[in-house]
């Protein structure tokens, strides 16, 4: 019989808010530290190797999130699961749909970083990749591939945590992890010390090295502390996916994951367009990133956390509080983002010459994307609230074609379309328009659409399914009429 759990943050009961603020703050604070990380090595790697490495750095990370998109909405499926289950107080669902997720995602993630080794130039040339940038990005992009079943394995066991209440233990791991690949960065890129010079393969080769230390630290932690969703013993065996169960996260992971690919590709096609436009101007879409980076954080964390307290209230049948999670959600997503772009648009200057030097030609460029598209994040978070609520409960394909309808016939078909008259600034003015048709689109579902219909569960074990068939078979195991 599976051990009970060491108590957690019970999302199902207190005042609402306040209970989803909480929870949020340690997600935002992790967020905070996993963007902050990538801005201290995109510093590191423009100061030491210049413009054309950094232009070099945000060619490859598109295509490793296209990559990570891959295998991630396993675990997204996963969360919800785990969520629903801890609701219902049902420890070994949660176990169950954890550990088929891992197992799941592993295999998954150890294919796609073969397909992008060996793939990483042919997708580099689709970017149209600077030439100046190619070789750098090539060497940058395969170290990261090395490193990405570490990073899954540690995306997973802190969504997993998440999911089952915790939103502390990420925060701490998260803390490791920015401070062994912050502190590698430099040394390994410039040779310092005992440190072999490794140019831009070293700013990889300390976020492939970071990523295994917080993820074997985070399982000893899982099994030290015992909490909720470790395996052990007998457990293990549901790391391989039992069928059922697998095509419940398949059928609703892979949705989710196709959310972040469609993103992607629209990403990749953006980044297509800004390279066409020069150097100078890729470097400032890049810098513009990083800064887009932190004002969706607090979105992001925000959508979390009302995507894992939504999940328990649905499991526990406390349908009365999804409304007011949901409410609380958009005024916090409103007040928080619209402080981040408010603070990014009046310190952009100081923050984008971290990246590029004060003299570089790329910050009036990047001054100028931040006026015309940082201010499509308020929406965007908005949008997130919506979507994490209706998935909270499975309804995964409204939310995946209003992002097709939004990123393709909208953003991306008014860039090309305006961009003869309009120029580049056809790029920029296409975020706010794509973000205005997503958040439309989001709050007519959650407001008519069925998404509250039904319920995610672990589907039982196939020894309890037999045992339930043997039981219903004998007279004694199920009630017959009097004689």
């Amino acid at each position: 019989m599976a051990s009970s759990p060491k108590p957690r943050r019970d999302l199902t009961q207190g005042d609402v808010g306040r209970t989803l603020l909480l929870f949020a703050l340690p997600t935002l604070g992790s967020n905070i530290l996993q963007s902050l990380n990538g801005s201290i090595n995109s510093i590191w790697v423009g100061r030491f190797l210049g413009e054309s490495a950094l232009a070099a750095t945000s060619n490859a990370n598109i295509i490793m999130f296209l990559m990570f998109s891959a295998v991630f909405g396993f675990g997204m499926a996963a969360t919800i699961l785990v969520g629903q289950s801890m609701g219902r107080n049902d420890v070994e669902g949660a176990r169950r749909a954890f550990g088929s997720a891992v197992g799941l995602v592993l295999g998954g993630a150890i294919f796609v970083s073969l397909l992008g080794w060996l793939f990483s130039p042919a997708i580099l040339r689709v970017l149209a990749t600077p030439p100046e940038a190619m070789a750098m990005a090539q060497a940058y992009l395969r170290v990261i591939f090395l490193g990405l079943p570490a990073a899954m394995l540690l995306v997973l066991l802190m969504m997993g945590l998440r999911g089952a209440g915790d939103a502390m233990t990420p925060l701490w791991f998260m803390g490791l992890s920015v401070v062994v690949d912050a502190g590698l960065n430099p040394l390994l890129i410039a040779g310092i010390g005992p440190f072999p010079r490794m140019g831009i393969a070293g700013s990889a080769t300390a976020t492939l090295i970071a990523n295994h230390v917080a993820a074997i630290g985070l399982l000893v932690t899982l099994y030290w502390r015992d909490l909720p969703i470790r395996l052990r013993g007998a457990e293990l065996k549901w790391l391989l996916p039992e069928r059922a169960l697998m095509r419940t996260i398949i059928a609703k992971g892979l949705p989710m994951g196709a959310q972040m690919l469609v993103m992607t590709f629209a990403g990749l096609t953006m980044i297509g367009l800004v390279n066409r436009e020069g150097v100078e101007t890729a470097a400032a879409y890049a810098v513009s990133q990083q800064l887009w980076t932190y004002i969706q954080m607090p979105a992001m964390a925000i959508g979390a956390a009302v995507s894992a307290m939504a999940a328990q209230n649905i499991g526990a049948g406390r349908w009365d509080r999804i409304a007011r999670i949901t409410r609380s959600g958009l005024v916090y997503n409103c007040l928080i983002t619209g402080a981040m772009v408010a603070a990014v648009i009046l310190f952009d200057r100081p923050v984008m010459a971290l990246f590029v030097g004060h003299d570089s030609p790329a910050i009036p460029i990047g001054r100028h994307i931040q006026l015309i598209a940082s201010w499509n994040f308020v929406l965007f978070g908005m949008t997130m609230v919506l979507f994490s609520t209706v998935r909270a409960n499975g309804a995964v394909w409204a939310p995946l074609i209003a992002l097709i309808v939004a990123l393709y016939p909208v953003r991306i078909g008014f860039a090309l379309t305006a961009m003869p008259w309009l120029g580049a600034d056809a790029i920029w003015w296409s975020f706010p328009l794509g973000s205005t048709a997503t958040l439309l689109m989001a709050a007519a579902y959650y407001r008519w659409g069925n998404w509250r219909q039904g319920q995610l569960t672990v589907p039982p074990e196939p020894a309890h399914l037999e045992e339930q068939a043997l039981s219903d078979a004998e007279p004694a195991g199920r009630q017959q009429p009097a004689a």
